[in-house]
């Protein structure tokens, strides 16, 4: 086991070494994270293709599959969001399933995880133990269901909805 992960720590040190020269400065088609700051591509900047974050991975904007412990954008992300934790700051557009899930702004698709937290306008399909948004235009699936304001009820077992 302990090889494993000194092997892992070593391709990450190698792949930022690699990657952060000024030539693959123009282009961040990957993102390999240890942790933030020890990144490939520096949280002030996005990601387009694919990102993995062993431990925590912050970046501006993601689009494409988004993959790791802690998965944090502080822009829009668009694609494909996996982890225990996905944190979006600028919305989303796509899918997102982690075991929590915490998001802003005004996003589409569909949340599948334990905890679905959403500050702003959801549209879509939020599916989950506990379920929360400000507003919705969507169905809501889980234990507890809330939608702030203009649900078919704030606080609804197994379903809420809204088409405002």
């Amino acid at each position: 086991m302990k090889q494993i992960f000194r092997f892992t720590l070593i391709m990450v040190m190698l792949f930022i070494t690699l990657f952060n020269s000024k030539i693959m400065a123009q282009e961040k088609p990957i993102q390999l994270s240890l942790f933030n700051p020890v990144q490939i591509v520096p949280e002030d900047q996005s990601v387009k293709g694919f990102r993995f974050n062993l431990i925590y991975g912050k970046n501006a904007a993601v689009t494409g599959l988004d993959i790791g412990l802690v998965n944090m954008s502080t822009g829009l992300e668009t694609g494909i969001q996996w982890g225990a934790v996905g944190i979006t700051d600028g919305g989303f557009v796509g899918w997102q399933s982690n075991f929590a899930t915490i998001s802003k702004g005004d996003s589409k698709g569909v949340q599948w995880s334990t905890v679905n937290y959403h500050e702003g306008h959801f549209h879509g399909l939020q599916v989950a133990f506990v379920n929360y948004t400000d507003t919705m235009r969507g169905i809501q699936l889980g234990l507890i269901n809330i939608i702030n304001k203009g649900g078919f009820l704030p606080i609804f077992p197994f379903f809420n909805f809204s088409f405002k």
